[in-house]
């Protein structure tokens, strides 16, 4: 199993799918949220692996440039 890390909240998906993937499975939209793997930035297309730990961090935006 993999475990995904939002704020206080944690999900459990099945390992070898996609980062894309895994978010969807747990209802979280892939632009609001940055996947990390060991503090390493991931993409939406890695694959996740059995008794990876990813650590979302909520995208904030707004003002103006």
């Amino acid at each position: 199993m993999v475990k995904l890390i939002l704020r206080k909240e944690e999900f459990e998906v099945k390992a070898g799918m996609t980062v894309q993937h895994a978010l969807e499975k747990v209802g979280l939209d892939s632009h609001s949220v940055l996947a990390t793997r060991q503090g390493e930035l991931l993409t939406d297309d890695e694959i996740l692996h059995e008794g990876d730990v990813i650590k979302l961090v909520p995208v904030i935006s707004g003002g103006k440039l």
